[in-house]
Order: C-alpha cells, then sequence, then structure tokens
C-alpha cells in the first residue's frame, strides 16, 4: 500500500545556514547528480549547491542560468527534408534501379535511364514525406515536461523570500521548489520537507502506484535512509527503521523527487539537484541509439531484394554469352541484354511499397487516431505475432477497487469496510490533505455503493508518514462524553503489531503471538494472491481536547477488526482486446514491475492465463538460450527492470517471433529499441514517443488491434504485388531468353520492352488500393522471402510456357521471319500476348480471394481492363510504327484466346494446388508445441 508520510516538525539543528555558493566556485555542470552527493547529509548538501530554506538571490539565479542554461530537455534534432530523401536511397531496391539506370546511362538506352531515375524519384519523394508528416503528428504530441514552477527567491540578502511562478527553463540548480497536487516534477529535486507527500513515477520505473516521499537526513553511501523527523511512537519499536532503496540517486530513494513524475498528493519544499540535459529523466535522451535496429520489414524485403539483385547481376552477362555463341552478336545486344534485367526488376516495388504503406498509414491517423512513425513499422505490426506489454494502463485501469473486508477469522465483515472508510474520509478532513490518494478514494467509493453513513463525530486525525504507517481518526463516542474512539488503519504489519485483541461476530478476545502469525499469515496469503491490503483496528480512549487529543502514543492497546483487500479495476476493453487479439493470432506477454501476484490476479480477471510467473532473478540466471525457451512458454514476467524486459523482447525475437512493445516511460527505452516495432500511448514521456515506432491515441489494447488490421492489409497488398509482378517478369524473362537463342532476332526491341514494362508497372499500383480477403487478416503476415520465392518459380515456369505457347502460334500466324515485316508482327503478337497474360495473372493471382467474397475492387477491375486494352489497340493505332509495331490478322486472335483459356485454367489450378500446400503447412506449423 501507499500512503502520504508526514515528516513531522524539524529539530532545531536542523536549520540551514546562510548559502554558501559551491557552485559558483568552479564546481563541473551536473556534478549534483553523483550518488556521493545525493548521499549526503542535509546540511552538508545545503552548503555544496549553496542554496537554503529562503532560496537563491535573483542574482544568483541569473548567474547559474547564464552558467548552466535552460532547465530544457535535450531536443532530438529533427532529420531534413533532402537528408530524409537520400536516406530513402538505402533501400537496396532503390539503389540496384538506380545502378540499372546509370548502366542504362552508359550504353545511350537514355529512355530506360529516364524512366527509371523517374520511378527512383517518385520512390523516394513519397517515402520521405509520408515520414515526415508522420514525424511533424507526432511533434505535436509533444509537451513540455511543466510549463512553470512555484519557486521561493529573494531580491538581494536582506529580503524576505517570495514565492512566485517562472516558466520551468528557468530553474536553476539550488532553486527551492514548491510542489502541490497534480504538479508535474521540473527538474531533479532533494526534499527538505513534505506534508503527504506521494508521487507518480510510473516514467520513471514502472510503478503502477504512488510511491511516499519524504526528506532524509543521512541518506548514507548504503542506501539506508533514515527519516528526518524527530517524531517516534510511544515505545520507540518503529523509530529507527531504515528503509533500503538502492543507490540513493536511484527513483526509489525516497528524499528524492525526479523529473518525469508528478505529485499524486501532498506539498513539499525541494532543492533543485540538476537541471536539463543534466536530469536523469534527459539521459533517455541521451542513450537513444541513432542506429535502429533491424526490424521484420528489413529482414523480409532485403531478402527478397538480394535474391533477385543476384539473378539481375546474372542475367545481362548470360544474354550476352548466349547471343555472341550461338548468334554471333557482339555488345549490339548489351542494351536489350540491360532491358532484360529491368524486366526481371520490379522497378514499382518501392513505389507500391511506400503508397501501399503510407495509406495505410493515413486512415489509420484519420479513423483510429494512430500514428505510424516509420511507415515500415505499419508491416511489422501486421507480421507481429507476439505483443508484449505492461499490466498498468492496459491490463488494468490504474485504479484500485476493494476486492474483500474480512474479520480476523476470514469471513466477510461490512463493518471492516465502514471503518476503513471512516478513517479515510475524516483523515482526510480535519488532517487537512490535498486529496485522497487512490486507496482512500477506492474505499470511500465502496462504501458510497453500499449506502454507508460516514457522518461520524470526529475530534481529530493523525495522518499516515512513512514512520508508524498508520493514519488515526479520532471520533466522539454517542452516549460517553468522556470517552473517545479511535480508528487505526495502515500497513498490516504496523497495524498488528499493536493489537492486543481482536474482534470477530462482536465479541473481543485476547491476541497472542500465535494469533498475530495468523494474522499476518492470512495478510500475506492476500497480498500473495495480488491484493494491497489494509488492516483496520480501533480502541477506546479517554477525551482529551486540543491539538494533542491524539498522538502517536495512543496508537497502541488496539482491537483487530479485520483488512481490507484492494485490486486494480481491469480495465474495459482489455479482455475482448485480448479476443480479438489471440484471434488475430498474436500472443500476449506481460512484463511488469509489478508483484508476482498482482499480475497473476490482474490477468486471471481479464481470462489471460498467467500460468507460471516468472520474475527478474530467474531471468538473471538464464543465458540467452534458456531465456529464449522459458519466453516461449511463459506469459507474465512480474518484478521485471528495464535490462529484464529487454533481454525478454530480445529472446523472442530471437525465437524467430516478430515482437513488439508497447511501453510509456524512460524505463521502457531498452525494450523499446528491441522490439520489431515499438508503440507508445500518446500521453507517454516525452522519450519514450520519440523512441516508438508506432503512437496511439490511448494505452488500449484495442487500438493495437485496429493498427495490426491496417498492417496485414498493407502486407497483403505488397505481398500479392510482388507474387504477381516476380511471376510475370520470371516468365517473360525466361521467353526473353529462350526466344532470343531460337531467333534470328531480337524477339523485343529495347523501346518495346520498355513500354511493356511501363504499362504493367502504372497497373500494379492499383495493388496498393486492394482489400486482402479475411482470411488475411486472421493470421500474422510477414512477407516471408523462401515462400514467395517457391509461388514465383512456380507460376514463371507456368508464365514462360504460356509464352513459349504463343511463339508456336506466331510461326502458324506468320509465314517466315526473315523479313522486318514479319518480325514486327512477332514482337507485336508477343507485345500484346504479354499485356494480356499480365491482365489475366492479376485477376486470378490475388492473394487468397475466392468467388465468394466479391468480385475484384474498382481499382483491379479498371486496371486490368486498361491493360488488356492497350495490348490489343496499340498495334493497331497510329503509335505502332513509331514503337516497330504492326496489325496481325484475325487469326492469330483467335489462336491466342485459345491459349489464353489453357492459361486461365491452368492458372485455377495451380492456384488452388497451392493454397492448398499452403494451408497445410501453416497447420502443421500452428500444431507443433
Amino acid at each position: 500500500m501507499t500512503w502520504a508520510p508526514d515528516s513531522g516538525p524539524r529539530p532545531t539543528a536542523w536549520a540551514a545556514p546562510e548559502p554558501v555558493d559551491g557552485l559558483e566556485q568552479g564546481a563541473p555542470p551536473g556534478h549534483l547528480t553523483a550518488p556521493d552527493t545525493a548521499d549526503l547529509p542535509t546540511l552538508e548538501f545545503l552548503r555544496v549547491v549553496g542554496s537554503g530554506p529562503r532560496g537563491l538571490l535573483e542574482s544568483q539565479a541569473d548567474d547559474r542560468l547564464a552558467r548552466y542554461g535552460e532547465n530544457v530537455l535535450p531536443a532530438l534534432r529533427s532529420v531534413s527534408w533532402p537528408r530524409r530523401f537520400l536516406r530513402s536511397l538505402r533501400d537496396p531496391f532503390t539503389t540496384v534501379l538506380f545502378c540499372l539506370a546509370l548502366v542504362s546511362a552508359a550504353v545511350a538506352a537514355w529512355n530506360t535511364a529516364c524512366v527509371i531515375m523517374a520511378l527512383v524519384t517518385v520512390s523516394c519523394v513519397l517515402r520521405s514525406s509520408g515520414e515526415y508528416r508522420a514525424d511533424q503528428s507526432a511533434s505535436a504530441l509533444r509537451e513540455l515536461v511543466a510549463a512553470t514552477a512555484t519557486v521561493r527567491r529573494r531580491a538581494d540578502a536582506n529580503s524576505a523570500p517570495e514565492t512566485r511562478e517562472i516558466p520551468v527553463d528557468q530553474l536553476v540548480p539550488g532553486d527551492v521548489v514548491l510542489l502541490g497536487p497534480g504538479d508535474l516534477v521540473p527538474a531533479d529535486l532533494r526534499l527538505l520537507r513534505a506534508t503527504g507527500l506521494t508521487v507518480h513515477q510510473a516514467a520513471l520505473t514502472g510503478e503502477s502506484a504512488p510511491v511516499a516521499k519524504y526528506p532524509v537526513e543521512s541518506p548514507g553511501p548504503n542506501g539506508d535512509a533514515s527519516p528526518a523527523s524527530d517524531e517516534e511512537p510511544g515505545d520507540g519499536a518503529s523509530g529507527d527503521r531504515r528503509h533500503r532503496h538502492g543507490s540513493s540517486s536511484a527513483p526509489e530513494a525516497p528524499h528524492l523527487c525526479l523529473q518525469g513524475s508528478s505529485v499524486a498528493s501532498g506539498s513539499a519544499t525541494g532543492v533543485v539537484m540538476a537541471t536539463g540535459e543534466h536530469t536523469r529523466f534527459a539521459r533517455g535522451f541521451r542513450g537513444m541509439s541513432t542506429r535502429r535496429r533491424e526490424s521484420a520489414f528489413d529482414r523480409s524485403v532485403h531478402g527478397i531484394s538480394w535474391s533477385l539483385i543476384r539473378f539481375m547481376l546474372l542475367t545481362p552477362p548470360l544474354v550476352l554469352m548466349a547471343d555472341a555463341g550461338l548468334r554471333g552478336r557482339g555488345l549490339e545486344t548489351l542494351p536489350f541484354a540491360v532491358a532484360v534485367a529491368v524486366g526481371l526488376t520490379p522497378e514499382m516495388l518501392p513505389v507500391v511499397v511506400t503508397t501501399t504503406l503510407a495509406r495505410g498509414a493515413s486512415l489509420l491517423a484519420r479513423g483510429s487516431d494512430v500514428i505510424v512513425k516509420r511507415l515500415p513499422a505499419l508491416h511489422d505490426l501486421g507480421a507481429m505475432d507476439v505483443l508484449c506489454t505492461d499490466k498498468t494502463g492496459t491490463l488494468t485501469q490504474d485504479r484500485p477497487v476493494v476486492a474483500c473486508h474480512v474479520d480476523g477469522e476470514g469471513h466477510d465483515s461490512p463493518d471492516v469496510l465502514h471503518w476503513a472508510a471512516v478513517n479515510s474520509l475524516w483523515t482526510l478532513q480535519l488532517a487537512e490533505l490535498p486529496s485522497p490518494d487512490a486507496l482512500d478514494e477506492a474505499l470511500l467509493d465502496a462504501a458510497e455503493e453500499r449506502g454507508d453513513d460516514l457522518d461520524h463525530d470526529a475530534v481529530a486525525a493523525l495522518p499516515f508518514d512513512p514512520v508508524r504507517r498508520l493514519a488515526t481518526v479520532v471520533l466522539r463516542t454517542p452516549g460517553s462524553p468522556g470517552t473517545h474512539a479511535l480508528v487505526v488503519k495502515g500497513a498490516a504489519e504496523a497495524v498488528i503489531a499493536r493489537c492486543v485483541r481482536q474482534r470477530v461476530d462482536g465479541r473481543d478476545t485476547d491476541l497472542d503471538d500465535e494469533a498475530r502469525a495468523r494474522l499476518l499469515s492470512m495478510c500475506a496469503q492476500r497480498a500473495e494472491g495480488g491484493l494491497r491490503v489494509l488492516a483496520v483496528a480501533a480502541a477506546e480512549r479517554p477525551a482529551k481536547s486540543g491539538a494533542s487529543s491524539v498522538t502517536a502514543s495512543d496508537e497502541y492497546g488496539l482491537t483487530f477488526l479485520g483488512v481490507v483487500g484492494l485490486r486494480d479495476a481491469a480495465a474495459d476493453t482489455a479482455a475482448d482486446a485480448l479476443t480479438a487479439l489471440s484471434g488475430r493470432g498474436v500472443t500476449v506477454k506481460v512484463l511488469t514491475g509489478d508483484h508476482p501476484g498482482t499480475a497473476a490476479r490482474a490477468c486471471d480477471e481479464i481470462g489471460l492465463d498467467p500460468g507460471r510467473v516468472v520474475t527478474g532473478d530467474t531471468i538473471d540466471g538464464l543465458d540467452d538460450d534458456a531465456l529464449a525457451e522459458l519466453a516461449e512458454t511463459t506469459t507474465v514476467f512480474a518484478r521485471c527492470t528495464p535490462a529484464h524486459k529487454a533481454r525478454v523482447v530480445r529472446a523472442l525475437r530471437a525465437g524467430g517471433h516478430v515482437t513488439g512493445f508497447l511501453g510509456d516511460g524512460v524505463n521502457d527505452l531498452p525494450a523499446l529499441h528491441a522490439a520489431d516495432v515499438g508503440i507508445s500511448p500518446r500521453d507517454a514521456t516525452a522519450v519514450a514517443r520519440e523512441a516508438a515506432d508506432v503512437v496511439l491515441a490511448a494505452k488500449d489494447l484495442t487500438a493495437i488491434c485496429h493498427a495490426i488490421v491496417a498492417g496485414r492489409r498493407s502486407s497483403g497488398n505488397i505481398a500479392t504485388y510482388l507474387r504477381i509482378a516476380l511471376s510475370s517478369n520470371l516468365g517473360n524473362v525466361i521467353a526473353m531468353l529462350t526466344a532470343g537463342l531460337l531467333l534470328p532476332f531480337l524477339p523485343m526491341l529495347p523501346m518495346q520492352v520498355l513500354v511493356q514494362n511501363l504499362c504493367f508497372d502504372g497497373a500494379q499500383l492499383a495493388f496498393a488500393y486492394d482489400r486482402p480477403p479475411a482470411a488475411d487478416m486472421a493470421r500474422p503476415s510477414a512477407l516471408e522471402p523462401r515462400a514467395i520465392l517457391r509461388f514465383v518459380t512456380g507460376f514463371g515456369i507456368l508464365n514462360a510456357i504460356a509464352d513459349v505457347a504463343t511463339f508456336g502460334i506466331l510461326a502458324l500466324s506468320i509465314r517466315g521471319f526473315g523479313t522486318s515485316a514479319s518480325q514486327e508482327a512477332f514482337q507485336s503478337g508477343w507485345f500484346t500476348e504479354n499485356l494480356l497474360t499480365q491482365a489475366l495473372v492479376m485477376l486470378l493471382l490475388r492473394t487468397g480471394r475466392t468467388a465468394a467474397e466479391g468480385r475484384a475492387p474498382g481499382p483491379i477491375r479498371l486496371t486490368t481492363s486498361a491493360l488488356a486494352a492497350i495490348g490489343i489497340l496499340v498495334p493497331l493505332s497510329p503509335l505502332a510504327p513509331a514503337l516497330g509495331f504492326t496489325a496481325l490478322p484475325l487469326f492469330y486472335y483467335a489462336l491466342l484466346a485459345a491459349v489464353l483459356m489453357s492459361y486461365g485454367t491452368a492458372l485455377v489450378m495451380a492456384k488452388t494446388r497451392y493454397e492448398a500446400r499452403t494451408a497445410a503447412r501453416q497447420g502443421l506449423a500452428a500444431s507443433k508445441p
């Protein structure tokens, strides 16, 4: 549980002397963040920083601002548009096209060179502009860590300190800052005073609950912290309690409030230790890698690209050698060899990929308010089969609710909830706390739902502090003017240690050591089950008046009433979203810093089987291979540090999974960088949003479902394009090589190859607007190079057979190949056949769509119709002589129709067989453990 501490009155010796401006004596910037400085006793620390409770002089603040700079986070340098454009050339296919353009220019094939350069330019412009728009949208989400800060400063040494608001960027080391409820911590602070202070620091540590913060007089180099308060319980039993927190410069240190956290309740005064780039929060910016890891998209596209690049590099030499050996041709066939290599290349790949991803990202931004900052991340979302997330904000609402209220025997007891709520209400009212914490709000809400009357006559309250770990209210007892009733609520160990009796079914019995141990065990079991446990006790005391009506010494000899268990409320959409993700083949794994029992309970409540929960200690004892095996079968990882989360993500990727990570804090940066796709909600810390590839409107798994569907739609369209374009191109290249060896002339002139490719490439752009079948949305859709190359090989050979059959009907239609007219007729006939077969392929080989799913969408119908019309009409048009075409006899068209019908039938049969084998292969893979 988390409560607000009360630092209590300060001893006289605590008052700091006048500032000794240690910062003005040559101390290096940022030295105040060193652990040895944070460990200093309070007085020595104030001497080092040259400050005190009265604040800095205005002149000192001005000097320090000039020396140390403004208190702003280090901005990530935005990439200029020209640099984005040049960076787009790194794509392997774009690079190859650029090289082919240079080769074409070298052999004076200027038309080919110009067209290829135009395609390269269009692709780079589309990619650069899409990512630029995404970055602009993400930049609009950035907000300052805080807009203003409340500081205490003096005009001169003789002036009284004044409290005023200043812009947060004007804060300097040594400034005295005042914090209140809801304030964002504007810099790294060391606390001087605190009243009921709790802070949210999930952005730094991942802790879902607010954390109590309080001044520490002497932190000590080993991390021990002694509360700077002289208020102790009556017997002194807890007065020397130590709070272990590791390094005292860490976020867990109770006396430090670090930038990136926010005040949940209470108020405090602190001295600025570090500002700007020297804060712990800013280290996340400095630690962000400028080189992005290779994602699933990179691996897929590079695998396909390099396989084709190797083949393309071999093609021109083969053509030259074959023509030289069989036909005696020399370098005059070099333009044709380059045209063949270009014919194999899917020139539109960069354009189609970028257009498809940019369109999907645009639809997501408009329809689901999801910003895709890096376009290939949309493919990675579609390919993702494992999603790692934390618990708070996704599975739970970060809002506790009452789960149980039982007496010492474990029986349901409404009275326990009643008195716990009475304690919360009147502590808030009489102790003048600024606002209730989340646990108090949950108790009050539960009592209100039951209709409990909490209107007691309260006299005084003693708020919670981290030493006592209790909160106490004093009530007047009706009918007993000389008696007051104490209601105590707090940590189970602290309350039970102060009890001498317990109340069960209205009867009080003595509480011995054995009974105390039994009560502690009951509380521990509920804590292990994921509940936050509060114990409630009561006592009667003689009535006292005035401010001394209740002290810590009154909180003994209590009667134990029972315990209240609270749990995190499940997120409203979590269960449905998990069902949707499971239906789409995505496994959710929870990586959290919370208690294993808390994480397991949260998963149980939304229908996610936690299985055996693995903790960070277990991860530390495993090597990478063992962790990869464990990660396959583990759903929940608890007590995870940022390094643990990153290791788990890397282990999943090493196991062959495309892994996404949803995180929102500085502590999530390593895992965001380690994942194939980093996802962050809009309200995440600025550094987490900068590191993420995708920014969500809310930290909600439902939004991720929408993004996954959009990613799979884009990936499906890209895969369809690759299969159809590459199989057609491969068939054409095989046919060109065959015809080049059999014919005494070039089977198609370079200009004719270029026109054919332009027509086919323009038609293929329609795939960016296609609608993949519903079956493709049900499973991850990574681009698998081996599967695509198998498809391309099989259907490319089938396409080549159709081309060779066309050569046969051309031989029947044209008598002899010795004249220029017969050459023009052959080239015209093959041009027509090529465009018609490619239109047929586009209609019949679209990914997995069946007749039951309706007709092809508008763009596909229009482009294939246009492609067929161009193939038939161009040889008959006035452009024919300029392109080297001529009209063909009607007999050819009749034979061509028979070839096309046979080819279409073969395509449908081959496609059916291919899909059956693919389904069987996927079923076999899914059945493997």
